[in-house]
């Protein structure tokens, strides 16, 4: 039992739903561990964790409706704000990492007391989805961002791109303890909705508010998709989805980069400095090559000469 006065931290989780007799698709996701944990590991600043959380929470989304686990997704967040580039990685499980140039960014609160994401992310840039899914050539989307607010961007994303009308909505609340809630959904109409279902679930959408506040009300991933959707009588397809932060480099991995770099500067190295450090982007783990470790390297390139 938690002592009182404590919480339990749920776990994260995505569910997959149908509203409407099937004529609705709706994914749910609460990524508040998620989150946190990326914000504890790059150090991020309140923004930047609002805004970085989003694009963590629509990637996983995204993962999870890849059909194979060697289903690889990339996504590159690019706006002309403070952040810079922001980038995630994910497969089917969804185990997701990512990246982001700039961590530190502090903004004053908007014109409503709020976080200013789209003022840190900016409003003019593209968003950049590669889906490697065991084809010859990867699926490449790329989308002008709209606003910066991330779930609008995405919205457009899907129509443009992906050609498919969506409703999506991130949300990240954020206290001086970090992330205390976070999380997500995407609705897709089917070709058979009517357009009295679909009027439904736009008025649903405007009365409910936003997700992370619905998550931080402790609301259940099904209680809000009734919510959003305006459907008692929602079915769930697909649960037991928990998406995690996950990195997978190895020292291998950090190897391979260094065999990456040339012969000749890894020559220098060995030469000047005796020694290699190197540091994982994605979860900043380091990785110490001694001298000898890497005079097996530079061995391999004379080896396969």
């Amino acid at each position: 039992m938690p002592k009182k006065g404590t919480t339990l931290n749920m776990a994260d989780e995505i569910i997959k739903f149908l509203a409407y007799e099937g004529k609705i698709s709706v994914i749910c996701a609460k990524t508040t561990n998620l989150v946190e944990k990326a914000r504890k590991i790059h150090d991020l600043s309140p923004v930047v964790t609002a805004g970085f959380g989003r694009l963590l929470t629509i990637t996983a989304i995204m993962g999870n409706e890849m059909k194979n686990k060697e289903d690889k997704l990339t996504i590159q967040l690019k706006g002309n704000g403070p952040i810079g580039t922001m980038l995630t990685v994910a497969n089917n499980y969804p185990k997701i990492k990512g990246y982001v140039a700039n961590p530190y960014v502090d903004l004053p609160l908007n014109e409503f007391g709020k976080l200013d994401v789209s003022k840190a992310v900016g409003y003019e840039g593209y968003i950049n989805v590669i889906k490697d899914i065991g084809l010859k050539e990867p699926y490449i989307g790329i989308s002008p961002l709209v606003s910066g607010e991330i779930a609008e961007d995405f919205a457009n994303y899907f129509v443009n791109s992906e050609q498919r009308n969506s409703a999506v909505a991130l949300g990240v609340l954020v206290d001086k303890n970090g992330v205390k809630s976070a999380g997500g959904y995407l609705i897709n109409p089917m070709p058979d909705a009517t357009e009295e279902e679909i009027s439904k679930i736009e008025k649903a959408i405007f009365n409910v508010g936003a997700i992370s506040k619905m998550l931080d009300e402790k609301l259940t991933l099904e209680e809000i998709a009734k919510k959003i959707t305006g459907d008692n009588n929602i079915k769930i397809i697909k649960n037991n989805i928990t998406p995690i932060y996950e990195c997978d480099c190895s020292k291998k991995h950090m190897e391979e980069a260094l065999i990456a770099i040339g012969k000749e500067e890894l020559y220098k190295i060995i030469e000047e400095d005796g020694k290699a450090e190197l540091m994982c982007h994605f979860c900043n783990k380091k990785y110490q090559f001694s001298k000898d470790e890497l005079l097996k390297i530079y061995q391999k390139y004379n080896e396969n000469e």
